[in-house]
């Protein structure tokens, strides 16, 4: 199909001029996220795109933003939350520094909710969050700490169904329209740029979490990912994907044992 080529011109020219890599991506999900830019760019066909795409790095990082799915909110799916607390908490009391990876951070909502809970297991201060995304402007959003007020009510719902310890208002200011969370919670945060199709590990972890990015790759890039976790994690290190996603086909399945199969939370074993 027509189609089918100009989708692989256009994922191949961005890979090659701007060195971001979707070739591996599913290819239902990307060719339908393509279709929806192409829309929204006002263009009527692939090729168009790409030439926007290439003379025009404002169209790029529009893609960039609109390619990702950044579906995500504080303290989402409140029983992972729970599962964290009780199973995966006293485990990491055991180290005496902890270095987290969240893996496809978006906006960080989840990287904040995951500073709260340390800070309430009297953890963060030993702690390095690392955060890290494919796209900049979603980056740049996280490090403010600032998210809509209107979502405050659900949050706060999330929280206390996820074990939460204090009056979830106590983590933040309003400040017209929005919420302007502690700055405190910041203090042990990194947000960087990190591609899981093309880079490589930058540390060793003891907790690597990427919830719901695997299920937008193909099998080949999922075999990439599973290895960059792998090769990422401290021996005895915990991985976490989504509810969704799992270890099992990949060639690390004998690599980790289930802390919690409902979760999706594995530990390395070897």
């Amino acid at each position: 199909m027509l189609e089918d080529i100009e989708v692989d011109l256009l994922l191949e020219g961005i890979y090659r001029y701007y060195g971001f890599d979707f070739r591996d991506y599913s290819r239902v999900s990307i060719t339908r996220r393509i279709s929806y830019i192409v829309g929204i760019e006002g263009l009527k066909t692939i090729s168009a795109l790409q030439d926007k795409i290439l003379h025009d790095r404002e169209c790029m990082e529009r893609f960039l933003l609109n390619v990702s799915v950044n579906v995500t909110s504080m303290f989402r799916d409140p029983s992972f939350f729970l599962a964290l607390r009780s199973l995966v908490i006293p485990i990491l009391r055991t180290y005496p520094f902890i270095r987290i990876w969240h893996a496809g951070c978006s906006t960080g909502e989840e990287v904040y909710s995951m500073a709260i809970l340390l800070q309430e297991e009297g953890l963060y201060h030993r702690c390095r969050l690392y955060a890290t995304d494919i796209n900049e402007r979603v980056l740049r959003q996280a490090k403010t700490g600032i998210f809509p007020l209107k979502f405050m009510q659900e949050y706060t719902q999330n929280y206390l169904q996820s074990g939460g310890k204090k009056s979830f208002s106590e983590y933040y200011l309003i400040s017209g329209k929005n919420a302007i969370f502690d700055t405190s919670l910041r203090d042990n945060m990194i947000f960087s740029l990190h591609n899981l199709a093309s880079d490589n590990s930058f540390n060793e972890f003891n907790l690597i979490i990427c919830r719901n990015v695997l299920i937008y790759f193909n099998k080949t890039l999922q075999t990439r990912v599973h290895q960059l976790f792998y090769d990422s994690l401290n021996n005895f290190g915990i991985l976490v994907l989504g509810k969704q996603e799992s270890i099992r086909f990949s060639p690390y399945e004998g690599s980790y044992k289930y802390i919690d199969k409902v979760e999706k939370i594995y530990r390395r074993c070897i």
